[in-house]
């Protein structure tokens, strides 16, 4: 497992791309002075017209939630590899006044799924990618779910003009960037996996399109004008409904699959945010089935005691702390976290202050702990067991911000890189389901995420929003990326919080994380040149790896809202 993680992180990764905007200012005359025209909102993004889709919902006087669904539906044309309606996702609104709602958009198992779910005839756990290219990986889709309860409740706009820039994309067509055409390259057993992807991105020979070609994808197009249309009830129901379980039964290797029922009786659910303080900080992100936003609140709550700002960021022993704090949320997280509706979660106790103090005594600033074993906080079930869950890669994070002050932090996954490879309506159906733990117990012990009918797998989703200690908006964030997802936004809030560093600063830190008893560090960068630092330290096993990271965050700076992506992703969204 920790061999297959550490490989994974070279694995080109989708970027984020990020913008504020103002309105233009008009022309003036010479001796007139500059006029500033109120801020009308923000938006980051893992690709700029995707981006762009958000910013044109703001300027027509949309709300932050109109902007970021515009986002994400654009993503689903754009950004074919990482997220879209196929798949799901965790919305999380924050307000200036202090207020917290979420959404859980995670996908389900079908009715029928079993906790042995993926297992063979003889009761052997088939090989992994086995089950990914199969209707078993496949869950119910929650994102247009989500979009319609978000919409319905937080949005200023049409239904249907939320939906205009995607499906002027799908219909007018998107030139292939260079992020796209590697993944094309890549992973051809996933994205030409069916007929109707191979014909969207590969020519009569079987080779992918290059970067610049132009992708026309009327079939999407199609889809997204019903939906506009008819609202969610196009999607859950009706023809679109039939054709994903049609497609989906064609794949399982068994009788029992999914249903248009199952669709049919898919629900987004609202959750309760989990929320703690850092330095007087407000920081509130998403709940179970997540388990990101617990390990975001651990990370940082562990860490509280230290100070991090007067031992400054190029300070081995910084993130020596910092690696410490990440193995203890961890080993947390495999053990407890999973669909609370499922199984009894200790969310209270997990991020109870006491809780975190009692676990931070554990970290020493001088050497690295021998082994990072699970707490027992208030209210915990010791009777489970820790499964074998894989990584994620088919992520992506959207932000945005209104006049208001209203800030969205939207993380939307396919799971996979293409997802399960299978196609409806035009766009690549998740592989959410092998999120679960495919062997439902270990040792005879249950599995707290094991697969069960209804079930969402647990996540490492963390879309963030943070209040400055005055009770003020500051900053937006999330990332894509698996299990580095809560490691890089509880690093990007270090970096803002700690190291007063601008939100692209903050991202652009070097990249380390623990995976069992091994660190990675980024290659390439000063904490390369820190590993003996950190073996002294104890860590035994620090290798140095290509960290392809997928942050993305909007920060305020006084009146100003400043939105970035990570700067090593930038090439990616170039275009020929």
């Amino acid at each position: 497992m920790i061999t297959r993680l550490l490989a994974t992180l070279a694995l080109p990764l989708s970027l984020a791309s990020a913008a504020s905007a103002q309105l233009p200012a008009p022309p003036t005359a010479q001796s007139s002075p500059p006029t500033e025209l109120p801020f009308i909102g923000s938006v980051s993004a893992a690709d700029p017209r995707a981006q762009a889709a958000g910013m044109a919902m703001l300027r027509q006087g949309g709300s932050a939630t109109d902007a970021a669904l515009a986002t994400m539906l654009a993503l689903t044309v754009v950004e074919p590899q990482s997220s879209g309606i196929g798949g799901g996702g965790f919305y999380v609104r924050g307000t200036a006044d202090g207020g917290i709602e979420t959404i859980d958009g995670r996908e389900t198992a079908p009715a029928g799924a079993t906790p042995e779910w993926f297992l063979a005839e003889d009761g052997s756990v088939p090989p992994f990618m086995e089950s990914v290219l199969s209707g078993l990986s496949v869950g119910v889709p929650g994102n247009i779910a989500l979009a319609a309860q978000a919409h319905g409740r937080f949005g200023k706009l049409p239904w249907a003009t939320v939906f205009e820039p995607a499906i002027e994309l799908a219909r007018g067509g998107f030139a292939i960037n260079l992020r796209l055409a590697a993944y094309l390259q890549d992973t051809p057993e996933r994205a030409g996996a069916v007929p109707s992807a191979r014909a969207l991105f590969y020519d009569e020979t079987g080779q992918p399109y290059p970067a610049g070609h132009l992708v026309r994808n009327e079939q999407l197009a199609q889809t997204l004008e019903r939906i506009a249309a008819e609202g969610a009830a196009a999607f859950y129901s009706g023809e679109i409904a039939k054709e994903i379980a049609a497609t989906v039964a064609a794949k399982t290797p068994h009788d029992v699959a999914m249903t248009p029922g199952d669709i049919a009786g898919y629900r987004a659910v609202e959750r309760d945010g989990v929320c703690g303080s850092y330095r007087g900080y407000r920081v509130c992100g998403m709940g179970p089935p997540s388990s990101g936003g617990i390990a975001v609140l651990q990370i940082l709550g562990q860490l509280e005691r230290f100070d991090l700002g007067g031992l400054g960021a190029f300070n081995p022993q910084t993130w020596h702390l910092f690696v410490e704090s990440q193995r203890l949320a961890y080993a947390d997280r495999e053990l407890y976290i999973a669909d609370s509706d499922f199984v009894s979660v200790p969310v209270a106790g997990l991020i109870d202050p006491a809780y975190l103090a009692h676990r931070s005594d554990l970290i020493s600033i001088e050497t690295s702990l021998a082994e990072a074993r699970p707490g027992r906080p208030a209210g915990a079930d010791i009777a489970l067991a820790d499964g074998d869950e894989p990584e994620e890669h088919g992520t992506s994070h959207i932000a945005a911000v209104d006049p208001a002050g209203t800030m969205i932090s939207y993380t939307s996954t396919i799971e996979g890189v293409f997802g399960s490879g299978l196609m409806a309506g035009g766009f690549y159906l998740n592989n959410e389901l092998t999120d679960f733990s495919r062997n439902p117990a270990i040792d005879g012990v249950p599995v707290a995420n094991r697969v069960e009918p209804g079930k969402r797998p647990r996540s490492s989703m963390a879309p963030t929003v943070v209040w400055d200690p005055q009770g003020r908006p500051v900053l937006v964030i999330g990332a894509a990326g698996g299990p580095t997802i809560p490691v890089q936004t509880a690093r990007g809030i270090i970096g803002v919080v700690d190291f007063a560093l601008s939100a692209k600063q903050a991202l652009g830190l070097p990249f380390i994380m623990a995976f069992g008893d091994a660190v990675m560090v980024e290659e390439g960068t000063w904490l390369e040149t820190a590993i003996p630092a950190l073996e002294a330290l104890g860590h035994a096993k620090v290798v140095a790896r290509e960290a392809a990271l997928k942050g993305g965050a909007i920060k305020r700076e006084g009146a100003i809202w400043e939105a970035a992506r990570d700067p090593r992703i930038d090439l990616g969204v170039t275009v020929p």
